[in-house]
């Protein structure tokens, strides 16, 4: 599938839109070997850094990372955050030797206003299942779940089902998943659960996060 990320807001809508069609929200992989965890961190000078972490999973346990790094040229939209990391999560996976069979996001799946956040748009670009676990709520309207780990709630867009809100950790706030291409709903929510343990964090992504925040510490200190 082709690859357009230089483009005005107004087009980037219109390619969500487009594209959102081709992501599929059923099944799960028949075996998970390796799970990624991908984050970025961004620069005020508009720099951008992207870590791609590969675990084996079950056991996550750390087999690979790599690093991208470039300019980021579109500007901050709230619904279009794949246009401006998109381009980097794509660099650092070219350079990968393991090949994830399913890619973590901090960000969203389908649980987006057009059905297609950064999970969705880079798991249909490698036509890889794809999840996002994010931190905050970005759409949609819930029932807080119950307090104890492994209580879920499911996310409405209207009546439609676009997520789950998780308890990861008793009595902490929940994480906010949602697939984002070749898995299903409920699918999803079931992995990250196996991703977590003391942290509210799903494992790969908050191992991504802290490791994209001390590279991008480095490489602007060596600059």
């Amino acid at each position: 599938m082709s690859i357009q990320w230089e483009c005005s807001v107004q087009e980037a809508i219109a390619i969500q839109k487009n594209l959102a069609g081709n992501a599929i929200i059923k099944g799960k992989p028949e075996k998970i070997n390796y799970i990624a965890g991908i984050d970025i961190a961004l620069t005020p000078d508009g720099t951008g850094y992207c870590i791609i972490a590969v675990f084996s999973f079950p056991a996550l346990e750390l087999c690979e990372e790599v690093f991208s790094s470039d300019t980021i040229n579109f500007p901050y939209v709230p619904g279009l955050l794949s246009f401006r990391e998109g381009p980097l999560v794509m660099k650092a996976y070219e350079r990968l030797s393991i090949k994830p069979d399913v890619l973590v996001f901090d960000g969203q799946g389908i649980a987006h206003p057009r059905r297609f956040g950064i999970a969705s748009h880079i798991g249909v670009l490698l036509d890889i299942p794809s999840i996002g676990c994010a931190k905050s709520r970005l759409f949609g309207t819930y029932s807080e779940p119950e307090p104890d780990r492994g209580s879920r709630a499911y996310l409405y867009d209207n009546e439609e089902i676009i997520g789950v809100v998780l308890r990861t950790r008793s009595h902490v706030k929940p994480v906010f998943v949602s697939p984002g291409h070749r898995i299903g709903i409920d699918e999803a929510a079931d992995i990250m659960m196996q991703c977590t343990g003391n942290y509210r964090i799903p494992v790969p992504t908050r191992y991504a996060h802290c490791r994209v925040t001390e590279y991008k510490r480095f490489e602007v200190n060596v600059s």
